[in-house]
Protein backbone atom coordinates (compact mmCIF):
# COMPACT_ATOMS: atom_id res chain seq x y z
CA UNK A 1 0.00 0.00 0.00
CA UNK A 2 2.62 2.46 1.09
CA UNK A 3 4.70 1.42 -2.28
CA UNK A 4 7.85 0.80 -0.44
CA UNK A 5 10.04 -2.17 0.74
CA UNK A 6 9.36 -3.49 4.77
CA UNK A 7 12.85 -2.52 5.28
CA UNK A 8 12.29 1.02 4.19
CA UNK A 9 9.00 1.10 6.41
CA UNK A 10 11.07 -0.38 9.21
CA UNK A 11 13.84 2.58 8.97
CA UNK A 12 11.13 4.87 8.77
CA UNK A 13 9.25 4.33 11.58
CA UNK A 14 13.06 3.61 13.76
CA UNK A 15 14.06 7.38 12.52
CA UNK A 16 9.83 8.46 13.84
CA UNK A 17 10.77 6.88 17.05
CA UNK A 18 13.61 8.12 17.59
CA UNK A 19 12.60 12.09 16.86
CA UNK A 20 9.48 11.77 18.75
CA UNK A 21 11.89 10.58 22.05
CA UNK A 22 13.95 13.55 21.17
CA UNK A 23 11.15 15.77 21.44
CA UNK A 24 9.40 14.68 24.31
CA UNK A 25 9.76 16.86 27.52
CA UNK A 26 11.39 14.97 30.26
CA UNK A 27 8.04 14.93 32.41
CA UNK A 28 4.96 14.70 31.30
CA UNK A 29 2.79 17.46 32.07
CA UNK A 30 0.71 15.15 34.52
CA UNK A 31 3.67 14.23 36.66
CA UNK A 32 4.62 17.94 36.61
CA UNK A 33 1.33 18.45 38.17
CA UNK A 34 1.65 15.57 40.42
CA UNK A 35 5.05 16.75 41.35
CA UNK A 36 3.53 20.72 41.99
CA UNK A 37 0.67 19.46 44.29
CA UNK A 38 -3.06 20.80 44.74
CA UNK A 39 -2.52 23.71 46.63
CA UNK A 40 0.64 25.72 44.38
CA UNK A 41 -1.29 24.67 41.23
CA UNK A 42 -4.26 26.28 42.95
CA UNK A 43 -1.70 29.63 43.05
CA UNK A 44 -0.64 29.25 39.69
CA UNK A 45 -4.00 29.47 38.57
CA UNK A 46 -5.27 32.34 41.17
CA UNK A 47 -2.23 34.11 40.33
CA UNK A 48 -2.79 33.80 36.17
CA UNK A 49 -6.55 34.92 36.41
CA UNK A 50 -6.36 37.27 38.41
CA UNK A 51 -3.03 38.96 36.82
CA UNK A 52 -4.95 38.53 33.19
CA UNK A 53 -8.71 40.24 34.84
CA UNK A 54 -6.39 43.16 35.52
CA UNK A 55 -5.04 43.45 32.45
CA UNK A 56 -1.46 42.74 34.43
CA UNK A 57 1.24 42.12 31.68
CA UNK A 58 3.95 42.22 34.10
CA UNK A 59 2.47 39.99 36.67
CA UNK A 60 1.95 37.40 33.61
CA UNK A 61 5.52 37.89 32.34
CA UNK A 62 6.99 36.98 35.65
CA UNK A 63 4.54 33.55 35.58
CA UNK A 64 6.72 32.42 32.05
CA UNK A 65 9.42 30.50 31.75
CA UNK A 66 12.33 32.02 29.27
CA UNK A 67 11.11 29.94 26.38
CA UNK A 68 7.50 30.13 26.86
CA UNK A 69 5.46 29.90 23.82
CA UNK A 70 1.74 31.43 23.17
CA UNK A 71 -0.34 29.64 19.92
CA UNK A 72 -3.92 30.58 19.33
CA UNK A 73 -5.07 27.48 17.10
CA UNK A 74 -6.36 27.52 14.39
CA UNK A 75 -4.48 30.73 13.43
CA UNK A 76 -0.89 29.91 12.08
CA UNK A 77 0.22 32.91 14.47
CA UNK A 78 2.20 31.74 17.64
CA UNK A 79 5.17 33.33 19.66
CA UNK A 80 8.36 31.96 21.42
CA UNK A 81 10.46 33.66 24.32
CA UNK A 82 9.02 35.69 27.43
CA UNK A 83 9.92 38.84 25.36
CA UNK A 84 8.04 38.02 22.40
CA UNK A 85 4.87 36.56 24.46
CA UNK A 86 4.94 39.48 26.46
CA UNK A 87 5.02 41.99 23.61
CA UNK A 88 1.81 39.36 22.06
CA UNK A 89 0.09 40.23 25.39
CA UNK A 90 0.57 43.96 25.35
CA UNK A 91 -0.71 44.08 21.78
CA UNK A 92 -3.70 42.61 21.39
CA UNK A 93 -5.55 40.56 24.42
CA UNK A 94 -4.55 43.03 27.43
CA UNK A 95 -4.02 46.44 25.07
CA UNK A 96 -6.01 49.00 26.81
CA UNK A 97 -10.32 48.88 26.73
CA UNK A 98 -9.71 45.12 26.68
CA UNK A 99 -11.39 43.31 29.31
CA UNK A 100 -11.79 39.53 30.03
CA UNK A 101 -14.03 37.40 32.77
CA UNK A 102 -12.31 34.15 33.07
CA UNK A 103 -13.62 30.90 34.32
CA UNK A 104 -11.25 28.13 35.45
CA UNK A 105 -11.47 24.69 34.05
CA UNK A 106 -9.33 21.42 33.19
CA UNK A 107 -8.53 20.08 29.80
CA UNK A 108 -7.32 16.49 29.40
CA UNK A 109 -6.16 16.62 32.88
CA UNK A 110 -4.52 19.75 32.19
CA UNK A 111 -5.34 23.53 33.75
CA UNK A 112 -7.02 25.70 31.48
CA UNK A 113 -9.50 28.83 31.38
CA UNK A 114 -12.64 29.77 29.44
CA UNK A 115 -12.15 33.48 28.49
CA UNK A 116 -15.10 35.71 27.68
CA UNK A 117 -14.05 39.45 26.16
CA UNK A 118 -16.34 42.21 27.70
CA UNK A 119 -18.36 43.90 24.42
CA UNK A 120 -19.58 47.00 25.37
CA UNK A 121 -21.97 47.46 23.24
CA UNK A 122 -24.20 44.03 24.73
CA UNK A 123 -23.27 44.86 27.97
CA UNK A 124 -21.81 40.98 28.20
CA UNK A 125 -18.22 38.76 28.18
CA UNK A 126 -18.87 36.18 25.43
CA UNK A 127 -17.30 33.37 24.85
CA UNK A 128 -13.64 33.64 23.04
CA UNK A 129 -11.79 30.99 24.18
CA UNK A 130 -10.45 27.94 25.95
CA UNK A 131 -6.66 28.23 26.88
CA UNK A 132 -4.60 25.48 28.26
CA UNK A 133 -1.57 25.90 30.46
CA UNK A 134 1.70 23.00 30.19
CA UNK A 135 3.24 23.86 33.20
CA UNK A 136 7.29 23.37 33.80
CA UNK A 137 7.07 23.36 37.60
CA UNK A 138 4.78 26.34 38.82
CA UNK A 139 5.98 28.62 35.43
CA UNK A 140 4.11 28.60 32.26
CA UNK A 141 5.90 26.79 29.72
CA UNK A 142 3.31 27.15 26.79
CA UNK A 143 -0.11 28.96 26.66
CA UNK A 144 -2.45 26.88 23.73
CA UNK A 145 -5.61 29.25 23.47
CA UNK A 146 -8.54 27.56 21.03
CA UNK A 147 -9.96 29.91 19.53
CA UNK A 148 -13.19 27.87 19.64
CA UNK A 149 -16.56 29.81 21.30
CA UNK A 150 -18.34 26.82 20.12
CA UNK A 151 -15.97 24.24 22.59
CA UNK A 152 -17.85 26.39 25.56
CA UNK A 153 -20.40 24.29 25.71
CA UNK A 154 -18.67 21.27 25.95
CA UNK A 155 -17.71 22.08 28.86
CA UNK A 156 -21.15 22.90 30.49
CA UNK A 157 -20.35 26.86 30.18
CA UNK A 158 -22.70 29.29 28.48
CA UNK A 159 -21.66 31.47 25.56
CA UNK A 160 -22.23 34.35 27.36
CA UNK A 161 -21.87 35.82 31.06
CA UNK A 162 -24.02 38.86 32.47
CA UNK A 163 -21.83 39.86 35.23
CA UNK A 164 -20.05 42.83 36.49
CA UNK A 165 -17.48 45.02 34.67
CA UNK A 166 -13.85 44.59 36.34
CA UNK A 167 -12.06 47.34 37.78
CA UNK A 168 -9.97 49.59 35.46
Amino acid sequence: MLDTTVASANSALQRARATAEERLPERSQQATLRALGDAALREVVDAFVAAWERGDVSALATMLTDDATIAMPPMPTWYRGRDAVTAFLRRYPLAPGMRWSIVPVAASGQPAFAFYRWQADTGRFVAHSIEVLTLDGPRIAALTAFIAPEAFERFGLPAARVTELPDG
